[in-house]
């Protein structure tokens, strides 16, 4: 099956977040570097959405819990985005910085993945753990 006929594995990703206007601020240039789309935003209701292309999933969600309870990160959870460029995952991690986040690995190669896995890790201000990926070879520019 090509990969334009294959089904999506994912409906959305919700993360759990507190405050919303610092999430929003954290998330949106992530998804601006990655070349998401914001699909909608509602500070009133607590949530924002991002996906790439015109359809309307997958998503990534941020949001407020759905049972009013605080939101905290899990143990072993994590989301990973899956960046173009090695450029790319540099500037996401140093934009992850900027807005708040914490680095819990810098940028480069982990070739215990396997050869071409150049990842970034680091946390968001409310101390989700995210990774962008980049999994193609380095060009020459």
């Amino acid at each position: 099956m090509s990969a334009q006929g294959a089904r999506q594995v994912f409906s959305h990703i919700f993360i759990g977040i507190n405050d919303f206007e610092g999430a929003f601020g954290f998330y949106q240039p992530l998804a601006v570097a990655l070349g998401l789309n914001l699909r909608f935003s509602d500070a009133e209701k607590g949530w924002a959405a991002w996906n790439r292309g015109e359809g309307f999933r997958p998503l990534l969600v941020i949001g407020r819990p759905f049972d009013g309870k605080p939101a905290t990160p899990g143990n072993g959870q994590m989301t990973a985005f899956l960046a173009e460029s090695r450029a790319i995952v540099d500037e996401c991690h140093r934009l992850a910085l900027v807005h708040g986040g914490t680095s819990e690995g810098e940028p480069g190669l982990r070739p215990h993945y396997h050869p071409d896995y150049y990842g970034a890790y680091f946390r968001d201000p409310e101390g989700n753990k995210l990774c962008v990926v980049c999994d193609a070879p380095e060009t020459s520019a």
